[in-house]
Parts: C-alpha cells; structure tokens; sequence
C-alpha cells in the first residue's frame, strides 16, 4: 500500500509519517499563497471598492442592522481596550488557526481533513467574491466617521495609504475570513471533541461551546476596529454553511484517549479506514461494527 492508505502505526513508519506531513504543509502554504496572490489582483479597483462601501453601508442601514459605530465607541473608552483590539486582529487571526489545524492533524487527523476541505471550499469562494466585488472597509468610508483604530492607536497589519500596500489587499473586505475562519475553528473544534473522554452520553463535555467565544470576539474585534461590515460577516456565515453542507462531516468516533478512532490521513473523509482495516483504533467492550470488513477488523 502506499502511504495514502497505509494505517497509521508502526506498519506505516516514521518515513511514511514525515511524507504526510510535508505533503500537507506544502497543501496548507500551496494554497495560501495562491489565496494572498489572487487577492492582491483586485488593489487597482479603487472607485469601484469606494461605490460598492457605498452600496454596502446603505444597505445595512435598510436592513436595520446597528451601526458599526456602536461597538467601536465600546472599546474608544479607553486605550488598553482598543488596543488590545487592534492586537487580537493583528495576532490572533493566524496564529489560532495554525495551532488549531495542528491539534487536529495530531489528535484528530479525520477531523483535520474534513477541517482542511472545508476551509478551503471556504477560502475559494471568498477569493472569488473578493475579485468580484472589491470593497473598501468602513474605516476608509467617509459618510461612516470611524476612526481607523490599527493607525491611530496600533498595532496595524495595514499600510496608511492602501494603493502602497504590497502585502495585503485591503479592498477585500467582503467576506470577513477573520470572522469565517474563527467560525470555523469553533465549529470544528466543538465537532472533535464530541464524544471525548468525560462526556456524558457521547455528547462531550458542554464546556466545549466555549469555543464559540473566539468567533464571537473576532466578530467584536473586526466591526469595533472599522475592518469590516456587519454585512462581511453575514456573508462568510452563510459560505461557511454552504461549505459545511458540501463536505461530508466525519463519523464521531473516539478512542478511549480521545483521539480519532482513524489516526492515517489516509482514512477516508468519514473517518472510516481503508484496505479492509478495522475502523476501531482500540477494541471496544461491545463493538458493533459497520461492515464485514470492520467485523474482521474488531475481531483481531
């Protein structure tokens, strides 16, 4: 077998384990670097960006949606809260969901891959919606009378004069993967842990909503710092269901460490092992397995 299909394990051996890994680092960077070099194609659509902001604050003002004003006034009753603001934007963004792939890809790895398809279903489809719809954030947008908090207080992951900014294009504020991807990482973590060790009745502890904390604060950080509408946010919730809806969520199965029943990256997006492999990572008490092919694997 090849090392796409080889369980995870002494059979498949530190060489096969190394291979994996880099096989999905150059993934993971692969497909950021295109995501980074196809946003930066829409910086020359300056007017367009600045019409379609003007579109955008209208309609959220017909929808009735709260001024994006409100929340920045919170966090401008004083500096360490703006920037403690402008920081979790900054370092945060990354950073959490790096360390969150990566404890998937160690713990969890059918999770991981179910983790990794949908962000990237995810990350397309922003990547075409920002070519398509350029748009300037509400901290550029006059009629908003925002204070550009990142400039005027720091830290900023953005140049002051965004045509000079050759490593971030800041008209693609529509939609927010800030927002998108810390949903994700909630949902996905809160997905991995079900069932884990101490839950009770399968379900996992309930302590793991927690988890949706890190959105909700993201959705705070990005409206109070005038990076983003209410309306970028919208707009990546409901891709990332759409995402959610396309990729097949994998089976909730654990082992008695908490760790996924299927350890290779080989197994299948549901979890399931492949060759005729148990789908059990450790026998349990009373196995009920799913085919003849996991009964012959349990029975070993």
């Amino acid at each position: 077998m090849t090392s796409h299909t080889t369980p995870a394990g002494p059979a498949g051996g530190p060489r096969a384990a190394r291979r994996r890994l880099i096989r999905e680092l150059l993934l993971v960077v692969g497909f950021f670097a295109v995501y980074k070099a196809g946003r930066l194609l829409s910086t020359d659509r300056t007017a367009e960006a600045f019409r379609n902001a003007d579109r955008i604050w209208d309609a959220e003002r017909a929808l009735h949606l709260p001024g994006e004003g409100a929340v920045q006034r919170l966090l401008l009753h004083g500096d360490v809260l703006v920037t403690t603001a402008n920081t979790y934007y900054a370092g945060v963004h990354f950073p959490a969901t790096a360390l969150f792939l990566i404890w998937l890809y160690l713990r969890r790895p059918a999770h991981y891959l179910w983790t990794r398809r949908v962000l990237a279903v995810l990350t397309g489809a922003a990547l075409v919606l920002h070519l398509a719809h350029p748009l300037a954030p509400p901290r550029m947008l006059p009629v908003a009378r925002l204070v550009d908090t990142g400039q005027v207080y720091g830290p900023t992951v953005y140049r002051a004069a965004p045509d000079t900014d050759t490593l971030a294009n800041q008209f693609a504020a529509m939609p927010s993967l800030h927002f998108g991807w810390a949903l994700m990482l909630a949902v996905g973590m809160i997905v991995a842990t079900r069932g884990s060790k101490g839950g009770k009745g399968g379900k996992g502890s309930p302590w793991r909503l927690l988890w949706l904390l890190h959105p909700v604060v993201t959705l705070l950080v990005i409206v109070g710092t005038a990076n983003h509408y209410w309306l970028d946010a919208i707009v990546a919730a409901a891709l990332l269901g759409i995402a959610l809806l396309l990729v097949p969520r994998p089976r909730a199965a654990s082992d008695p460490d908490g760790t996924d029943a299927g350890r290779d990256l080989g197994a299948d997006a549901d979890g399931g092992a492949k060759g005729g492999e148990s789908a059990e990572g450790t026998v349990p008490a009373f196995p009920r397995p799913k085919s003849a092919a996991a009964a012959v694997g349990a029975g070993k």
